[in-house]
């Protein structure tokens, strides 16, 4: 069973990812270490005893269509509410609408523990964070009045709805439209695909957030309006009113996330109310939707890292419980009677600890991203600027890095498993088909990779690039100078794979200076990829330094070590596919046709 690592997870947020460094500036106003230690605590309490338990009755019962109207797994509904009991929907929310304005950092870290708990579950309540993030920032005083605090409360759950049969990426070509009426309110008409959480149980009302075209709309993403669309109109007096023309038609067969409803919505077809159209609610301004729910999809991107985070978690733990219990042959050096522990072997044991590093370097990736954009809010001038870059540039690689790891963990962890692995009733597949997802949704990796190369590397004319591969090396040169023997050869593996980033980098900028496009983008998920290890091997490092006191020093320094003489060597191969692997790939092209 998920046990929650509050320890490791407080840890990683204060020593690693910049928690402590903006207490001591005192970014984060009263709050204290102590209340980030209860927060945490409690977070971690309610995921382990709460929603791992059901985890697995979500993947066995799933959500089910029954006369239109969707049935979540037994237990599940009352796990909701618990879990808005406890405040949690509104932990980061704006006070001024019933929320605690706590940082980022915490959201995300509670957000692991509820996704390693069950990220099908998790899911829903995610969506909903996001909305409010959207409606928020770009809502009409009306509309936030009126939405906002049922949906920070919890009474009220929230969604996003973008893809369309023909539209999955490219935005550019949706098709739903939305007509004006006189009274300031909008009439939605289209059909929307894999929209979590759509329709269930959980809540009366369900608000989504729907993007669609105006008649007179310009073509392409120039020409996308969001709009509020509530399942029940809301009266004056904020009661709920007449149900809206939207429903959820059927749901996905899906992989994994089983108790997550992934609907196909229809809205306008005039199954509900006297006149056909979802009745929508402008979002923002006529053609800037698209603008408003990247407000939205930004902060997604990350808490879809935290998915892969979460699930590399509990892959691992589940693989090492397994491996400390089952017996087969005698490993090398073993004295014990009979059959050794599989986790004596070797092979095991370098499998266990690779899980564990990429869990780590991916937690550490996704809290430094989430320590950006609370930076972010907190400063102003020059200050925000940088911060507000710093958490561009992480949010690709958070959530490709991440994602990554989940599905490479989880697959790691089956193996770990063998031939039981492979069979549902011990639970190591459900990690693997839940991960599977999150390297496609909220923009695919590939995706990720592209907006990394073009848009992010390129921000302050790559100045800002620069300038954290300096901060890296300071940190290099900090495992150098500390002279511990328990790091190993890291300092001099950190120096190359840095080495690597730098160069690839370089490589990249030039290319697109010189308007080598195709170039740049063969090279772009490699580079991605590339980043991710070089910093998995830094941040490690960082924690193999702090001095806590908590007697697990010597660990940290071992898991760094394994990582930067282990997996680190891969940067140059990466390096090379960056700067030499575009000629090979086109030339190859017409291996395809």
């Amino acid at each position: 069973m998920y046990k929650t690592p509050v320890e490791e997870i407080a840890f990683t947020l204060k020593h690693v990812a910049g928690m402590d460094e903006a207490f001591a500036a005192g970014k984060f106003g009263e709050l204290g270490e102590d209340l980030v230690d209860a927060i945490l605590a409690e977070a971690g309490r309610f995921a382990s005893e709460e929603v791992a338990p059901l985890g697995d009755v979500g993947d066995r019962q799933g959500a089910r269509l029954v006369d239109g109207a969707v049935k979540t797994p037994e237990g599940w509904r009352d796990l909701y509410h618990n879990w808005i009991a406890g405040g949690w929907n509104g932990l980061t929310a704006p006070e001024d609408f019933g929320g605690q304005n706590l940082p980022h950092m915490l959201h995300v870290a509670a957000m692991e523990m509820w996704n390693s708990g069950s990220m099908a579950f998790a899911l829903g309540p995610t969506l909903t964070m996001g909305a409010i993030e959207a409606l928020e920032k770009h809502g009409s005083d009306d509309l936030t009045a009126t939405f906002l605090p049922k949906m920070v409360s919890g009474e009220w759950m929230g969604t996003m709805n973008l893809t369309e049969p023909h539209a999955g990426s490219d935005l550019g070509v949706l098709k739903t439209r939305a007509e004006r009426r006189d009274d300031g309110t909008y009439r939605i008409f289209g059909q929307k695909i894999f929209i979590t959480w759509g329709e269930h149980d959980f809540t009366d009302n369900i608000i989504h957030l729907v993007l669609a075209r105006l008649p007179d709309a310009p073509p392409g993403t120039r020409g996308i309006s969001l709009f509020l669309v509530p399942k029940f109109l809301v009266n004056a007096d904020g009661s709920l009113g007449t149900r809206n023309d939207l429903f959820c038609h059927s749901l996905e067969h899906k992989l994994g996330i089983h108790g997550s409803p992934t609907c196909t919505m229809i809205y306008g077809d005039g199954k509900f109310g006297d006149e056909r159209g979802a009745i929508g609610y402008l979002v923002g301004e006529e053609n800037r939707g698209l603008a408003c729910m990247f407000t939205m999809m930004n902060n997604a991107r990350l808490a879809v890292g935290m998915q892969g985070v979460a699930i590399a978690e509990a892959a691992t733990q589940k693989a090492v419980a397994y491996a400390k219990e089952r017996t087969q042959g005698r490993a090398p050096g073993w004295s014990g009677e009979g059959m050794s522990p599989i986790i004596e072997h070797p092979d095991i044991a370098r499998t266990l600890l690779t899980m564990k590093a990429l869990t780590q370097g991916a937690r550490a990736i996704a809290y430094a991203c989430a320590h950006a954009v609370d930076m972010a809010h907190v400063s102003t001038g020059e200050d925000a600027r940088h911060w507000q870059e710093r958490s561009s540039l992480l949010t690709p690689i958070a959530k490709s890095f991440a994602t990554d790891a989940g599905v490479d963990v989880a697959s790691m962890g089956i193996q770990v498993h063998g031939g039981m692995g492979f069979i549902e009733e011990t639970g190591a597949a459900r990690y693997l088909r839940d991960a599977r997802i999150a390297p496609i949704y909220e923009g695919t990796n590939g995706i990720q990779a592209i907006d990394l190369v073009t848009r992010k590397l390129p921000l302050s004319d790559g100045d800002h690039m620069r300038g954290f591969l300096a901060e890296l090396r300071q940190i290099a040169a900090a495992v150098a100078a500390s002279n511990r023997p328990g790091f190993g050869e890291t300092a001099a593996r950190l120096d190359a794979s840095i080495a690597d980033l730098a160069d690839a980098t370089d490589w990249l900028l030039s290319a697109l200076g010189a308007g080598k496009l195709a170039e740049a983008l063969a090279g772009a998920t490699a580079y991605q990829r590339l980043f991710g290890l070089a910093l998995t091997g830094v941040y490690l490092a960082k924690g193999g330094l702090a001095e806590t006191g908590d007697g697990k020093e010597d660990q940290r320094m071992a898991l760094c070590r394994f990582a930067a003489e282990n997996l680190l060597a891969e940067t140059a191969a990466l390096k090379d596919r960056v700067v030499n692997g575009a000629a090979s790939l086109a030339a190859a092209r017409s291996v395809l046709d």
